[in-house]
């Protein structure tokens, strides 16, 4: 690595640092975004739509009585194509019954293997959440102080020293050898 940097234009690297700086509030938000949609998927899984479908079952259960009564009263009456009818809504209500059971069995299935399937995404979210607040915040203030010191030396006399940059801030790494 030269020992000399050739730096044409600070305002390239304050330009830089600001868009580095906007980036880095933007994946923000976009990271907060996704846990959220995450906290709320969940939540609309045990709480809402279980809850939605039982609800349905019942309600579709009371609506198969009616009409199983108002089967009853026509074959009673002896009206031959009020019964058929009768026996058609009969029919569809079960169906609709079959349906919602069917659908309440799927949202478990959901709930039981939401956190298998969204669990090693939401930990990569939140590995590149650490990387984004750290590892950008510390490039942030680095090109802030590079910035303040390359400043000085153009103020300085063309003859004078370069004074050092700062050290590049160096990544922590996990016991897991993961930065």
């Amino acid at each position: 690595m030269a020992d000399r940097a050739k730096v044409t234009s600070l305002e390239a690297i304050e330009d830089f640092r600001a868009r580095l700086i906007v980036y880095r509030e933007k994946s923000n938000r976009i990271l907060d975004a996704v846990s959220d949609d995450v906290t709320r998927t969940r939540i609309w899984l045990q709480g809402d739509r279980i809850e939605f479908w039982r609800n349905e079952i019942r309600r579709r259960g009371r609506e198969l009585e009616q009409r199983q009564q108002e089967l009853f009263s026509a074959q009673l009456s002896g009206m031959r194509d009020s019964s058929f009818m009768q026996q058609a809504a009969v029919r569809k209500c079960r169906e609709a019954i079959r349906e919602a059971e069917t659908h309440l069995d799927c949202v478990k299935q959901w709930e039981r293997g939401y956190d298998q399937r969204v669990e090693a995404p939401a930990r990569q979210v939140e590995k590149l959440r650490h990387i984004i607040g750290k590892d950008l915040g510390g490039a942030v203030a680095y090109l802030a102080e590079a910035i303040k010191i390359l400043a000085a030396y153009a103020e300085q006399s063309p003859t004078g020293t370069i004074p050092p940059l700062p050290p590049v801030p160096e990544k922590e790494t996990t016991p897991g050898g993961e930065s």
